[in-house]
C-alpha cells in the first residue's frame, strides 16, 4: 500500500471521511452510528514504510438518537468523560490480493487489543484545487465485551438488547501535507 503513496505526511480529511459502526439491537435489527470527530496521520517514508495513528472523539458518537447517544457516551459504554478518545496505532501491513490487512492496537475505554482491518486502497489523485488526496475503505469486527463494554439488558423473549459483535466500517480520505 505505502509504495503507491507519495512519501510524506498525510492527514485525515474529516469532511470527506466517515467512521461508522454497526451493532445488533434487540436481536432483530441493527443500529448504525458514526463518530463525527477524528484525527489521523499517515507518515509514509521513502522506502514505503508507513506509520498510522488515529484518534476518535468519544463525545462525537452519533446514532441520530439523543437518548441513545447520551447512554453510549456515558459510563455504561464509552465513558467519554474518563476516556475521551478511542485510538488506533498501526503495527503492520500485509498484502492480501488487491487489498491489504492493516494490523494495530485499538484502544477503547482504556483497554487495548490487537485488531486487523481489511483495507481497500481507492487510489491517489490530485483534486481540482491542487491537493493530493488518497482514499481507503476499511472494515473489521470486534467483541465489545473484550473492550470492557459489557452493559446489557435481558429481553423478555430471551436474548439481550445489545449484541456483542460490533462492525467497524471506515471510508477515509487523506490529504498529502508534504
Amino acid at each position: 500500500m505505502a509504495a503507491t503513496l507519495t512519501p510524506g505526511t498525510w492527514t485525515l480529511d474529516n469532511a470527506h471521511s466517515e467512521i461508522g459502526m454497526t451493532v445488533r439491537h434487540a436481536g432483530i435489527s441493527k443500529v448504525r452510528a458514526v463518530f463525527d470527530e477524528a484525527s489521523a496521520t499517515l507518515q509514509v517514508a521513502e522506502d514505503g514504510t508507513t506509520d498510522v495513528n488515529a484518534a476518535v472523539k468519544a463525545e462525537s458518537f452519533n446514532s441520530k438518537n439523543a437518548d441513545r447517544d447520551a447512554h453510549v457516551r456515558g459510563a455504561d459504554f464509552l465513558d467519554a468523560e474518563t476516556h475521551p478518545e478511542l485510538t488506533f496505532v498501526a503495527t503492520g501491513f500485509k498484502p492480501a490480493g488487491e487489498e491489504f490487512e492493516l494490523t494495530g492496537d485499538l484502544s477503547i475505554r482504556g483497554v487495548t487489543k490487537e485488531v486487523t482491518f481489511e483495507v481497500e486502497f481507492g487510489g491517489q489523485a490530485v483534486d481540482p484545487f491542487g491537493a493530493t488526496r488518497a482514499g481507503f475503505s476499511a472494515s473489521t469486527a470486534i467483541s465489545r465485551k473484550e473492550f470492557g463494554l459489557t452493559w446489557n439488558a435481558a429481553l423478555e423473549a430471551g436474548g439481550v438488547l445489545v449484541g456483542d459483535k460490533v462492525s467497524i466500517d471506515l471510508e477515509l480520505a487523506f490529504v498529502h501535507q508534504g
